[in-house]
């Protein structure tokens, strides 16, 4: 459809775009009440701004694996197109005898709409890489998981980890590309910025189950319609070879208002969102990795040399379910083990969260046998008090899913208490000794000695 000032709509035209008018709304628009129930209750002014972008459509949930990572989690847009459709032709029929001869003011708010839609969920995108937040570095424990006991979108998020700087410009990158979307004169330009940058996130969630492929495939979709009415000058600049002067409807409007209010938005979504989200997760600790340091100088990979289970020494066995077969102490409050066992795997990629003991994304997307435990350290007495984290993530999920306030205060009181208590002795720099209780009661003895390994990753190019 034409978007110049001369132009004469068709029949059809118009009901197309009653029906993508419909159907944008839909997908921006928030209608969910719980989103204006945190929108008017937000923890901070960051919250407020967060809201308006990250908001996801969601008018149906499917509980399948291809609604979480396929095709079926694109069912909100097939519910959002059915419903235009349905107000499309309800529009036609109300305005069948008294129809406006075009609606290039229509389209064109439309259009303001959905750019400014983009550039804040893209910004918003960007400003996640730019600090970095979204894919930290890989932790020991990861490094030493097994490639086969990687979820897919892990092993990709930790692709890019490995990289600070590459995450970095990815940020920059989108951050332009959402602001280039807040002025008509770079409309066009940020468009096919936020296709390629969207596009490629999209198809790599696809690929490795990375379950946003929904929301950056909204992007490309909401960048391909800001396109739509450049598409006839291109085909006869760069197919035809014709000389084109582009001609778009534009209202009139009182300059310096218009200027007041546009880059009244654009600091607020720009500038001091970016500032909001440093102090949000720098100065309040809103991140995925843990912060608080472990037991000093302890961080590393260790040999389980000796394991007995009540006084009974069991030998080593890659087979074995009680036997540990490593320990890793992370550079945060963090201890690992691995044994032969069956542990709850968190699909969820690790969202940021304000206590370490919540922050799941060093064992986000992870098999193996791992088991990731919690622990604060009291060293004048010798003891590790520990939580199971994986266990936090089966309460989180059940809050999810609208547990009642009752039962999340009980959960909250639970998380408060140490699962675990072990002793633990240091023999010089390089010998960790830990005995005390396991979940079943039974006591356990177990000395650790480090090993030192040299992770390719973490070498210099002039070491290599």
């Amino acid at each position: 459809m034409s978007i110049e000032t001369t132009a004469q709509w068709t029949k059809w035209e118009k009901y197309l775009f009653r029906t993508a008018f419909a159907f944008f709304i839909l997908l921006i628009i928030p209608l969910d009440a719980s989103w204006y129930e945190r929108l008017f209750h937000p923890k901070s002014f960051f919250w407020v701004l967060s809201s308006f972008t990250g908001y996801r459509p969601n008018f149906i949930q499917l509980n399948s694996e291809s609604a979480r990572f396929g095709i079926a989690g694109y069912a909100s847009w097939a519910v959002a197109l059915a419903a235009a459709i349905v107000i499309a032709a309800v529009w036609s029929f109300i305005v069948r005898n008294n129809e406006p001869a075009n609606y290039n003011k229509l389209y064109y708010w439309l259009r303001v709409i959905v750019r400014y839609r983009i550039a804040l969920g893209i910004i918003a995108f960007g400003f996640l890489k730019f600090y970095p937040m979204q894919m930290p570095a890989p932790s020991f424990s990861n490094l030493e998981t097994a490639l086969g006991d990687y979820n897919t979108y892990k092993l990709y998020w930790q692709q890019v980890g490995v990289s600070i700087w590459y995450e970095v410009v990815l940020g920059i990158v989108e951050i332009v590309g959402g602001i280039l979307l807040f002025f008509r004169q770079t409309t066009a330009l940020g468009a096919v910025i936020n296709i390629g940058v969207l596009g490629n996130i999209a198809h790599a969630n696809i690929a490795y189950d990375g379950s946003v492929h929904v929301y950056s495939s909204f992007f490309v979709l909401l960048s391909l319609f800001i396109l739509v009415p450049y598409i006839p000058y291109l085909w006869r600049l760069l197919i035809k070879g014709e000389d084109v002067t582009p001609h778009f409807y534009y209202p009139v409007q009182n300059g310096w208002k218009k200027n007041v209010l546009k880059y009244s938005f654009v600091f607020v979504f720009t500038i001091l969102y970016g500032i909001l989200r440093y102090d949000v997760h720098y100065n309040q600790g809103y991140l995925k990795d843990p912060v608080t340091p472990g037991l000093a100088n302890a961080a590393g990979v260790y040999n389980v040399t000796t394991f007995k289970l009540n006084g009974k020494e069991i030998p080593y066995s890659p087979l074995d379910s009680v036997r540990w077969q490593q320990v890793i102490f992370e550079k945060w409050s963090t201890l690992v083990y691995k044994v032969h066992k069956p542990f709850t795997i968190s699909l969820p990629n690790g969202d940021p969260q304000p206590k370490d003991v919540d922050r799941t994304y060093e064992l986000a997307g992870i098999a193996g046998g791992n088991r990731f435990l919690y622990y604060k350290a009291d060293t004048t007495k010798g003891l590790l008090y520990l939580q199971d984290k994986a266990r936090k993530i089966s309460w989180d999920d059940r809050t999810k899913a609208g547990t009642k306030k009752k039962e999340k205060e009980k959960n909250k009181k639970e998380e408060d208490v140490p699962q675990l208590t072990w002793h633990f002795n240091r023999e010089g720099s390089e010998r960790i000794i830990l005995y005390g209780y396991n979940d079943t009661k039974d006591s356990i003895y177990v000395v650790l000695d480090k090993i030192h390994v040299n992770y390719p990753i973490q070498i210099k190019r002039s070491q290599l």
